[in-house]
């Protein structure tokens, strides 16, 4: 997702451990609970501000598609100077919607935290430059500049990937750190490229009127897992059956939003603050693309995990020094709780 990633002040709190037991203290919440008070606990965190690109949950709270989970379900949006697994390892979070390149990451430090679905299916991080730009491919970016909002999270992994496809190093390119303003250092020239999200900056762009294009960081599956909704492996043997009907609530969602992409809109718009009429078309524009990501097949959403890209990925970070220490694929994820 597109936000700052603060793992060290979640691992500060790893060995807290995660609360799943329903006098746990109720964490802020959007909507009301779905399930009667008293019953197990399922507090679903939401890695950003609220946000078009969690639509699918914003639908499921209102069209009750969280009814059947054996538990009081309830949304929790994180603050913005918070700390992607703190709420998680502290117990306030059961669920989180976070890439799973940071959960292995986060795995290799200590933090409980293992996958149980897929959120986004297609890689949606990419490489973005302005249409007329001398850079074709990313063998191209050799001697410019690109722009990534930090060395940090999954815009960081994917430029890492992206020099990595390209036979490339960090000595060839000139990495500009420009925080979350990606776009405008793109459009005044500050950098000749940018690392981005097709559903964010990408669109931010052609909404603008702005011609550019998108490389992609790598061929075919991208061996970097994206958005996943992620929980403790703590809570999920205590939990299987909350765990399974939460995943497929989920999957039913986003069935739902791509069913009916403007009711998902004006869901998503009653609970992002500030939202006008007038954001109505960037706001349907990235949940437009948003929905690409999601890649359903023919109307329906498959959350299944695909092990080999979690090999991959466990390889890559592993050969290129991106994670603390090696983590075994299968232990950073599970397919035990999908349909």
């Amino acid at each position: 997702m597109h936000r700052r990633t603060f793992l060290a002040a979640a691992l500060a709190l790893a060995a807290a451990g995660c609360s799943t037991g329903a006098g746990a203290t109720t964490a802020p919440a959007s909507g009301t609970p779905s399930a009667p008070t008293g019953a197990a606990r399922a507090v679903i965190g939401l890695s950003y501000i609220p946000n078009v690109q969690f639509a699918p949950f914003y639908v499921a709270e209102e069209q009750s598609l969280f009814s059947g989970v054996p538990a009081t379900v309830s949304l929790r949006h994180h603050g913005s100077t918070e700390g992607l697994f703190t709420a998680l390892t502290a117990g306030t979070e059961d669920f989180l919607v976070a890439a799973g390149s940071e959960a292995m990451q986060a795995r290799a430090e200590g933090v409980d935290v293992i996958a149980v679905g897929a959120y986004y299916k297609a890689f949606p991080v990419q490489v973005i430059v302005l249409d007329g730009s001398p850079i074709d491919d990313l063998s191209g970016l050799k001697d410019r500049s690109l722009g990534v909002p930090g060395r940090y999270g999954e815009s960081w992994l994917a430029a890492q990937l992206a020099l990595a496809t390209a036979g490339l190093t960090e000595d060839d390119v000139k990495i500009v750190e420009v925080g979350y303003t990606q776009v405008a250092a793109l459009t005044t020239k500050k950098v000749d490229a940018i690392v981005g999200f097709r559903n964010n900056e990408l669109v931010q762009l052609e909404q603008a009127g702005t011609a550019a294009r998108a490389i992609d960081v790598a061929p075919g599956t991208v061996p970097l897992v994206s958005a996943s909704l992620l929980t403790t492996k703590a809570y999920a043997q205590a939990n299987p059956d909350v765990v399974r009907a939460v995943v497929a609530a989920t999957d039913r969602a986003i069935e739902a939003t791509a069913a009916d992409p403007d009711a998902a809109v004006d869901a998503a718009a009653s609970r992002i603050p500030g939202w006008t009429e007038e954001s109505r078309p960037n706001t349907t524009a990235v949940l437009a693309a948003t929905l690409q990501v999601m890649a359903l097949d023919g109307g329906r959403f498959a959350s299944a995990l695909d092990p080999a890209q979690w090999q991959a990925m466990a390889s890559f970070l592993e050969e290129h020094d991106l994670i603390a220490a090696p983590v075994t694929a299968t232990d950073a994820f599970s397919n035990d709780y999908t349909a």
